[in-house]
């Protein structure tokens, strides 16, 4: 193969009878100037790029002011939104920059790349990019075999060591030795395991002949070098369009869209990706002294994650590069270089800071933006005004987002958040906030990423507006779901995004379902998000009368049902049950019972009737049995003697070790379990005399359960009752605390006082105490 310093005996680029072909790699930063300058030079009278033949009519949109790369285009079928691909383009873009270029000097632009109404059609709109099934020729990597014949291992650093460090006097030179290098591996390959390549380029010499006979020779071409030949190659219409024929068709439609760095460096569209689109990005925009820029950018960054940098490093980072680069026989440091003198001088050899580097720059979060004057579906033009009225911008980066729904403006942006949810565009996530679980905050994690565009388009067949198409998507999953717990879950779901419209359907589902299922663990699975449902509907000042009555109808069911439910379960259903009476008692807490408290037909009441009911039922399992004893005597509807009574009977001799330990797993198990036996050492006496009588043969068998209980508790607790047992059974009573050492019987106020006046050093005065 010829090297690529060598020029072809007849340059494929410039041929005087003949359009210009620019063959460039995707996203290559000297790609894109070797494309500014060939342009310059020749002065087309129209270019032609790579690309869907139907973004033509998107083309002038490039030259708007608000249109700021990573940007690409996006095309989905009509009638299946789903089905979409992507065409992105960066400020280093070669096909970018021949755009930008004809735009901004009034010359012709036409896309040339088969037309993505075809592309959609395919199976698979990536066709061609696996392996032929036909002929089982795997995919050739044009630039892996290039290096490969140059005699180096890595591709990138061939191709920046070529193409993005080289600069020519004669701007062709650069794309004759490439196309002559990419016609020998045509020539080798042939299609190179793509078999879709000779579809799309009999479409592309269609319109280059088009292009001819309307501006004559005088064309550029730009597109991906691997492709030239198959340009360059003399064939007749005839059979072009013989390639063309039958191809499946969709109707598509097209649009820009935002697009990000962090994008660039996957797979997509035609095919194209780069490991380091930061760093191509900054070779394009600083293609002087490259280096130093880069080791400033970089300690800019270390200095804002508290790095100590300092002009020292960022010169000592520069040299070491550049002789790394001498080293290895490289023009000029490239990416490797720079890392590695990045790693041991700015890192000090560490690869955390590395790694924020790597992320922030080597890759980076850069977001584009596209002019509201790009077409869109409207579902997409109702999300674009919501979010400017709510201040809401989309960007690459995750970022945390705090919410008081007691002001308009956030209550606003949580019912946008949820709705979106609800039509399938995580925009947002819930997440865990400052405040906890109130029930006046919400916290979120934004991120925007390129593909939630298809995801809008796919919402659009809901309807015109977010809050029309939530409703309508609401409404079609009521009548579609598959459980109780589902429709539950979407009665939340529409209560926090305020979808009013959409629940008669859903609690009209939720009703229908409710009635005919028999199930208490069903039951007792849906009861808790409808709940949360009243509680956040009070929130937002949502009328939520109908769901309560069938919130409220669903807990007597559960309370009529649960001691029948709960007799005969094995260990793993048992500790299910568990879990389930724990959210059935924090749920009906929520509940509005028009009751009194203390009346005894009220709803609470008639729950800690059915909460005793289960505690002295003797085939429900150990461990259910003492959650309910546990619920009742934290809600204080159980005194320490009926409570130390049960807990007798549920350790005497007669039970089996092992129902004993799962009872004990009920009782203390779970948040506050080891502070209730700290502050009851009565109950912990109890447990104690259970526990040093359990026979040697039966201890190991419940030693797994007792272990997963008192290991779940907080080191301080475990500590503190172990100091309590070793005191033994006599330390416990009135008094004790005058036999723990370092404690006295009686509380000394004079020690205690004296240190007030630091306290009040460090806090402050007290304001209600006179100074």
């Amino acid at each position: 193969m010829t090297a690529l310093a060598t020029a072809p005996t007849e340059p494929l680029a410039r041929r005087a009878d003949g359009p210009l072909l620019l063959g460039v790699r995707h996203h290559g930063p000297g790609s894109a100037r070797g494309v500014a300058a060939a342009l310059d030079a020749a002065r087309p009278d129209a270019v032609l790029i790579e690309g869907p033949a139907e973004a033509d009519a998107l083309a002038s949109l490039a030259a708007d002011p608000e249109m700021r790369p990573p940007v690409a285009l996006l095309a989905h079928a009509v009638d299946d939104p789903g089905r979409a691909a992507f065409w992105p383009f960066a400020a280093f873009s070669p096909e970018w920059t021949a755009l930008r270029w004809a735009l901004a000097r009034g010359v012709p632009v036409r896309f040339v790349d088969l037309p993505a109404a075809h592309t959609l059609a395919a199976a698979d709109p990536t066709w061609g990019d696996g392996e032929d099934e036909a002929d089982g020729c795997a995919p050739v990597d044009p630039l892996a075999a290039l290096a490969g014949a140059a005699g180096r291992e890595d591709p990138e650093e061939w191709w920046e060591d070529v193409v993005e460090h080289r600069g020519d006097s004669d701007p062709l030179a650069p794309f004759e030795a490439l196309a002559e290098a990419m016609t020998a591996l045509r020539e080798r390959y042939g299609h190179g395991g793509r078999p879709r390549d000779l579809v799309r380029e009999a479409h592309m010499r269609l319109k280059l002949r088009a292009a001819r006979k309307e501006f004559g020779d005088a064309v550029a071409v730009v597109c991906g070098a691997w492709h030239v030949p198959a340009l360059a190659r003399r064939t007749t219409a005839t059979a072009d369009r013989a390639l063309l024929k039958g191809l499946p068709k969709v109707r598509a439609q097209l649009t820009w869209v935002p697009w990000t760095h962090r994008r660039l460096a996957r797979r997509s569209g035609y095919g194209a990706g780069i490991e380091s689109p930061g760093w191509y990005g900054h070779l394009f925009a600083a293609p002087d002294r490259p280096v130093e820029r880069w080791m400033t950018k970089v300690a800019g960054l270390l200095r804002e994650a508290d790095h100590p940098v300092s002009s020292a490093h960022v010169i000592e980072a520069v040299r070491l590069a550049g002789a790394l680069a001498a080293l290895r026989g490289r023009p000029r440091p490239g990416l490797a270089e720079t890392t590695d003198a990045v790693r041991a001088v700015l890192c000090e050899g560490s690869d955390v800071p590395l790694a924020l580097v790597r992320d922030r720059l080597v890759v980076g979060d850069d977001l584009g933006e596209v002019p509201a004057a790009a077409p869109a579906v409207p579902l997409q033009r109702d999300l674009d005004r919501l979010r400017r009225s709510l201040r809401l911008t989309p960007a690459a980066e995750e970022r945390e987002l705090d919410l008081d729904l007691r002001g308009d403006t956030d209550a606003a942006r949580s019912r946008l958040l949820h709705r979106l949810r609800l039509l399938g565009v995580d925009w947002g996530l819930p997440a865990v906030g400052r405040t906890g679980t109130g029930t006046f905050r919400e916290s979120w994690r934004l991120r925007w990423q390129p593909e939630l565009h298809v995801r809008v388009a796919e919402a659009g067949v809901w309807g015109t507006t977010v809050e029309a198409a939530a409703t309508a998507r609401a409404e079609s999953l009521a009548l579609t779901a598959a459980g109780l717990g589902e429709i539950t879950g979407l009665a939340e779901r529409c209560l926090l995004g305020g979808l009013t419209d959409a629940l008669p359907a859903v609690l009209g589902a939720l009703a229908d379902r409710a009635a005919l299922d028999t199930d208490v663990a069903h039951l007792a699975d849906a009861l808790p998000a409808l709940a949360r449902a009243l509680r956040y509907g009070d929130v937002r000042g949502t009328d939520t009368a109908a769901l309560a009555d069938v919130a409220t109808g669903l807990a007597e069911r559960i309370r009529v049902g649960l001691p029948p439910a709960c007799a005969g379960l094995d260990a793993d259903a048992a500790d299910r049950m568990r879990e389930r009476l724990d959210a059935v008692h924090t749920a009906i807490a929520l509940l509005p019972d028009p009751a009194p408290a203390d009346d005894p037909a009220a709803l609470a009441s008639r729950w800690a009737d059915a909460l005793r009911r289960l505690a002295g039922a003797e085939r429900v399992p150990g461990v259910v049995r003492g959650r309910a004893v546990r619920i009742l005597l934290d809600e204080g509807r159980l005194t320490d003697d009926e409570t130390a009574r049960l807990l007798g009977l549920a350790l005497s001799p007669g039970a089996p070790p092992a129902h004993a330990a799962a009872w004990i797993d009920g009782f203390v198990g779970g948040p506050g379990g080891g502070l209730l036996l700290v502050h009851d050492e009565r109950l912990l006496a109890l447990l104690d005399g259970w526990l040093t009588g359990v026979p040697d043969e039966a201890f190991t068998d419940v030693l797994p359960l007792l272990r997963r209980t008192f290991g779940a508790y907080e080191p301080g607790v475990r500590r503190s009752l172990g100091e309590l047992v070793a005191r033994g059974p006599k330390a416990a009573g009135p008094g004790s605390a005058a036999r723990v050492p370092g404690f006295a019987a009686t509380l000394d106020e004079e020690r205690a006082d004296g240190v007030l006046p630091l306290l009040a050093l460090v806090l402050g005065p007290d304001p209600e105490v006179p100074a």
